[in-house]
């Protein structure tokens, strides 16, 4: 009997065989699920930095599309500017052309007249020569002759400026205005205006300066003409500007032949009837 009671214990105290390859069986299925979920975390963690490096790329090629949108919009300022430019630039050449055209046919015209004056004052000579004329009378057409010498040269020298819409001739320096001058056929204001903003008088009228560009050779201004005003913007040097005054049928004449630094330089032509009717109502 107690061997039967020894061997019912030995059989109930025994672990069965399937239960430990249970466990086992448990702990690989737990160490595989760990690394299946470390490899998620990664995998995870990996995908948020990538999210966030393509979200930072995103960001940066949208300023560089901004950046590129703003220089494009630059550009085509700039090529509209420049295009305009150019129209100016090749209609002045066109009316250069044109006011070429005309000097020459004028400086035919003048040399014909001046031929055949030299013709007449030689004949003179010749003839007052031949009659014995006396020594005073000889002197006074040789000072005859180096006036009208000194007035070819004149007109010579007036055959290089360029003439204006209106056939006035333009002056580019100091020396040309008095060669117009000596012609005697309008009145010249030269003038230095060095300051922005103030109304000095010119001849006649008041100018003030608004703006100048060095670089470019351009100019703004307004003129005060008999209580009217005239404003004009980015004018280029030595290009008259016309404007009439009164009943004047001769335009005046208003021209910039130097641009500096908030500073113009240049001359104002008034027709000769102009200064006489402005003189009188002065008095």
């Amino acid at each position: 009997m107690f061997d039967e009671n020894q061997n019912e214990i030995t059989h109930d105290t025994s672990t069965p065989r399937w239960i430990g390859i249970a466990v086992v069986v448990l702990a690989i299925v737990s160490l595989a699920g760990l690394g299946v979920g470390w490899t998620a975390a990664n995998r995870t963690s990996s995908l948020s930095s990538e999210a966030q490096s393509l979200t930072a790329q995103t960001q940066q090629l949208k300023q560089n599309q901004d950046v590129l949108s703003q220089q494009l919009a630059k550009a085509d300022d700039a090529n509209a500017q420049l295009q305009g430019e150019l129209s100016v630039v090749t209609n002045k050449m066109k009316l250069t052309e044109g006011e070429l055209t005309r000097a020459r046919y004028q400086a035919k015209t003048i040399k014909d007249q001046d031929a055949k004056q030299l013709a007449a004052l030689q004949n003179d000579v010749n003839g007052a020569l031949a009659t014995k004329a006396n020594v005073d009378d000889v002197n006074k057409l040789g000072t005859d002759v180096t006036g009208v010498r000194a007035d070819l040269e004149t007109t010579k020298s007036s055959l290089n400026m360029t003439r204006g819409e209106f056939g006035t001739l333009i002056a580019k320096n100091h020396d040309q205005i008095e060669e117009l001058r000596r012609l005697g056929q309008r009145d010249y204001y030269e003038f230095t205006i060095s300051q922005k903003g103030r109304r000095e008088k010119v001849g006649d009228i008041m100018v003030e300066l608004r703006g100048a560009n060095p670089k470019k050779n351009l100019y703004t201004v307004s003129l005060y003409v008999n209580d009217q005003r005239f404003d004009k913007r980015n004018r280029s040097a030595d290009e008259p500007i016309y404007f009439f005054a009164d009943s004047s049928h001769a335009p005046l004449e208003f021209t910039v032949n130097k641009v500096g630094k908030n500073q113009i330089s240049g001359y104002l032509s008034v027709p000769k009837s102009y200064s006489t009717r402005a003189q009188v109502s002065g008095n």
